[in-house]
């Protein structure tokens, strides 16, 4: 995020999160414009941020959704995508998950197990549907990530393994209420290694042909998940990851077949940089050797980095650098230890009142927030209703 105006913003009450709009729309803007030089269809994953007024921004892109459970299909298609550009994916889909998406009539399921399968067709011939569904096959490629968001090795709980597609496809001739459409892989999330992706086209290629050739299955569209990353590190410098040499690598190395789509669903790539979380120091306290910075928002509002040990760089956005500058813990109210936003920080010299922006929560933020504790739900606010942006290099404002 970038540019920041902390005059309107310091009326507001911590902790919230804010939204550049402007970012959001060119990270959005990149995405599309990469994606159409090869015909990709991109699926926007709500799981990453589900707030109203980014689902509207992102629906106006012509993105498709990508979703993993009924009310996010449910808010999906009141957001105003067309149930033919839903998908649902999940690996545990309840009954009534799969009734609120035969019913809305979405493009197709993700199915991942044989059991599944089966309890899709039940469900539709019960209520007069059919359901088009794509089989996810696990790939077994490591992506390399947190062992939390790796999606796609054979001890993942996601997908159909290799070794039981015979199976799996034998069964669906046998299903008079489910159509054959497509195929799906994900192999993981906050993905920066861009080879994961060339190793996953390559065991794409490898299953279509060894498995989807001249047997009567023809997968109508490919589609290839997501997890494309986004600069944690230095978002200042890198705020839109790098949509064109993502999608120039399934142009070059996916075997496409005439006629078949290729799709994407993308998630943090679309949002993550565009939001922070906004808070204000409530105490500092120095305990032994350490210094700590105390805020008001908590791993309520911002659950990566201690779920994920995730970093996100933080800002004191009400002063600069100096030669006073201190090394705090940045921690948060829950009691909880695991409650701490990261260590041994560079910030300036900070006070009681100082207001702190902590970067890249647009995705897995807002979204994943709890009560816990029995907190409040904070609010949201956006940059062009605000006429303010978040800064990247810190402000001196009245104190």
């Amino acid at each position: 995020m970038q540019g920041l105006e902390t005059k309107n913003l310091k009326r507001k009450k911590t902790p919230f999160y804010f939204y550049d709009i402007d970012l959001l729309r060119k990270t959005l803007s990149a995405a599309q414009a990469e994606a159409a030089k090869y015909g990709f269809i991109v699926h926007y994953a709500l799981k990453a941020n589900a707030n109203e007024r980014i689902l509207s921004e992102v629906h106006s892109y012509g993105f498709g959704a990508d979703c993993v459970s009924g009310n996010e299909v449910l808010t999906a298609v009141a957001s105003g995508f067309n149930p033919s550009s839903v998908v649902l994916a999940g690996v545990g889909k309840s009954d009534d998950e799969i009734r609120i998406a035969l019913e809305k009539d979405i493009f197709c399921f993700n199915c991942e197990s044989l059991q599944e399968l089966q309890v899709i067709n039940e469900i539709a011939l019960s209520m007069g549907k059919t359901a088009r569904v794509a089989l996810r096959i696990n790939p077994n490629v490591d992506a390399h990530t947190h062992h939390y968001i790796t999606t796609g090795i054979n001890i993942s709980k996601f997908g159909i393994a290799e070794g039981d597609l015979a199976e799996v496809m034998a069964e669906i001739k046998k299903l008079p209420a489910v159509t054959f459409v497509g195929l799906h892989f994900h192999v993981g999330s906050q993905i920066t290694d861009l080879n994961v992706f060339s190793k996953l086209c390559k065991a794409i290629n490898h299953i279509q042909a060894t498995y989807f050739s001249g047997n009567g299955f023809t997968p109508q569209f490919i589609n290839v998940g997501g997890g494309l990353g986004v600069d944690y590190e230095d978002p200042f410098s890198n705020p839109i990851p790098p949509f064109a040499q993502y999608f120039d690598i399934f142009h070059r190395s996916l075997e496409v077949r005439p006629g078949q789509a290729v799709h994407f669903e993308l998630g943090r790539s679309l949002v993550a940089n565009s939001g922070a979380l906004i808070s204000k120091v409530l105490y500092t306290k120095k305990s032994s050797d350490r210094n700590f910075l105390i805020l008001d928002a908590g791993m309520t509002e911002l659950i990566r980095p201690a779920l994920y040990q995730a970093h996100h760089q933080i800002q004191n956005v009400s002063r600069t650098m100096s030669a006073s500058d201190q090394k705090y813990d940045v921690v948060g109210p829950i009691c909880e230890s695991s409650d701490c936003f990261g260590t041994d920080i560079p910030l300036p010299l900070s006070q009681r009142g100082d207001l702190v922006a902590i970067h890249s929560a647009g995705a897995y933020g807002e979204v994943m927030s709890s009560q816990y504790n029995l907190r409040t739900k904070v609010k949201s606010y956006y940059s062009d209703t605000m006429g303010e942006k978040i800064p990247s290099t810190p402000l001196v404002t009245e104190q």
